[in-house]
């Protein structure tokens, strides 16, 4: 069921990347220009006037060159064509004006929300591929995962060998001297520094009071799954109680889970947030849910384009520097967003701008919710 999911997923991200990309048969893509007269598009053969099929949007300068294989990978990638040049200046300094221009028509000079979305997307895929998720964190909490994974193989594996002895212990029959090798071993293995720190037991009063609060997320993760494996998974749903025995067992393959649907299932951030964005304008009549998505998706493609570069400075000694003006111009950009694509006065700007900065956090809180579901599932 997860892998149908996880599949969904993927294909989901893969048609809106193709989507965003590759243009509908037959639109219009315009182009300036004259052609030679006599000549046809060589996609659907209608006679060309310009640069471009006025029926199908092909280009009528077709190359088969070595160089065109580039020219085809940077479109298909960045859906270059200067659009981005474009874009990305009104994006991060006037992203109010772009949203506005771009519901309202502008839009063969600009970079369509999804195609962007799409382009942040994968570029923060790929820049944290190389250097990480920075702070530390991440890589301390992956490290925690894979100790516990360990940990639990270990365990596992010291009570598979007492239940062993326990059944050999339990045969009358068995020979005195055997008898006392064997109780020699189980005394070693329940000695041992690991298995006792690993099988411990929770008292009532702890498992009340659940897993305590650290700072340290190496071991907050470590303490936490020690938790849960010593409470009993029973929600009443067996593929629920399935995954969540799984999770605990091998933390680290759902660390790699949630890194890996992250990526496929960013795009559910738009739903995710659509709603709340109508909230800010609840029964409006002047806006239309188109003006949310686009709102929704510059927006979330700005802030995954500031992570990156935030990130990069990170490698640097400017990095604490970048991390402080990015905390604080999110919610100046939000607020120039929201005053310039909704017309919204100065004091009404700042309020929305407010409730959407707590609507933001819900919507990340719930995606999270939606990747842990997913790796519980699988």
């Amino acid at each position: 069921m997860s892998g149908d999911i996880e599949g969904i997923g993927a294909a989901v991200t893969a048609g809106l990347a193709g989507r965003a990309v590759e243009p509908r048969h037959g639109g219009r893509t315009g182009g300036g220009g004259e052609s030679s007269p006599g000549l046809r598009c060589l996609n659907c053969g209608t006679s060309l006037i310009g640069s471009h099929c006025h029926h199908c949007g092909q280009r009528a300068d077709v190359h088969r060159s070595f160089g065109a294989i580039g020219h085809d990978l940077v479109h298909a990638i960045f859906h270059f064509e200067g659009k981005i040049w474009n874009t990305l200046p009104l994006l991060a300094w006037r992203p109010g004006d772009l949203t506005r221009r771009y519901i309202h028509g502008e839009r063969a000079r600009f970079l369509s929300p999804l195609a962007l979305f799409l382009f942040a997307v994968f570029l923060t895929y790929a820049v944290l591929a190389m250097v990480g998720s920075g702070g530390g964190v991440g890589e301390d909490i992956a490290k925690a995962a894979e100790a516990q994974t360990r940990s639990n193989a270990l365990k596992e594996s010291f009570e598979t060998e007492v239940d062993r002895i326990d059944a050999r212990l339990a045969d009358k029959a068995l020979p005195a001297a055997e008898r006392r090798q064997l109780e020699e071993e189980r005394t070693t293995l329940q000695k041992s520094a690991g298995y006792l720190r690993i099988a411990r037991r929770l008292t009532q009063a702890e498992l009340d009071k659940g897993p305590p609060v650290l700072d340290d997320p190496v071991d907050q993760v470590m303490t936490g799954a020690d938790f849960l494996s010593q409470t009993k998974v029973d929600t009443g749903v067996p593929f629920i109680d399935q995954g969540l025995q799984k999770a605990i067992a091998n933390p680290a393959l759902m660390f790699y889970k949630l890194q890996a649907n992250a990526y496929k299932f960013a795009w559910a951030l738009i739903p995710l947030s659509l709603p709340f964005l109508w909230l800010l304008f609840p029964f409006s009549r002047r806006f239309h849910t188109y003006d949310h998505f686009v709102f929704v998706t510059y927006s979330i493609s700005f802030m995954l384009l500031l992570f990156v570069v935030v990130r990069l400075f990170n490698l640097t000694i400017f990095g604490d520097v970048a991390t402080a003006f990015a905390l604080l111009y999110v919610p100046f950009h939000m607020y120039r967003q929201l005053r310039g694509a909704y017309r919204s006065s100065r004091f009404g700007a700042l309020v929305r701008t407010s409730l959407l900065l707590v609507f933001s956090l819900y919507s990340v809180m719930m995606f999270m919710f939606l990747l842990l579901a997913l790796g519980v599932m699988g």
